[in-house]
């Protein structure tokens, strides 16, 4: 527990138009790893237009370091193929936690990310007060591959006796 500030909830949703890596379709499961934390979701089986619907959850100690998500396609008998990859930077997701927010209207958006070259985002992602929780939502644009996005949802969840923002 020491230096640990709380936990990061990644909601997996989906995948949109993921590369085919089998004959027509893919085999994908998304891994998702931080520092030396590595979690990963189920396999779904042939569909490049997965649902995973899938937590994984990530202890978070200072400093805040990115995630990187990374696609691949489960195979039998060779080596499993990567579908792509996304690094995920949770600065403005802490400074929004940072805020303090009380007393807001549910679903008020706290602040707009802008896709640009140095973030994965495929949208712009907003950060909203939803239900007392402090949400973002992000469609990620995989790199190194032909094409690919992922819907993600980031919750924070404060444990009792760690420091919290």
């Amino acid at each position: 527990m020491d230096g640990l500030l709380g936990l990061l909830r990644i909601h997996i949703k989906r995948g949109v138009n993921l590369a085919v890596r089998d004959v027509n379709t893919s085999d994908p499961y998304v891994v998702v790893k931080m520092g030396s934390q590595k979690l990963k979701t189920r396999v779904i089986r042939k569909d490049i237009n997965p649902e995973w619907n899938e937590d994984l959850t990530l202890s978070v100690t200072e400093p805040v370091l990115p995630f990187m998500l990374t696609v691949y396609d489960h195979d039998t008998f060779t080596a499993d193929d990567k579908m792509g990859d996304a690094e995920f930077d949770l600065t403005p997701y802490v400074e929004a936690l940072k805020m303090n927010i009380e007393d807001i209207p549910n679903g008020t958006i706290i602040t707009r990310i802008q896709p640009c070259r140095t973030n994965c985002l495929a949208e712009e992602s907003c950060i909203t007060y939803t239900d007392g929780k402090i949400i973002q939502d992000a469609i990620l644009r995989l790199r190194h591959v032909e094409c690919g996005e992922v819907e993600i949802q980031l919750e924070w969840i404060n444990l009792p006796g760690t420091k919290g923002f």
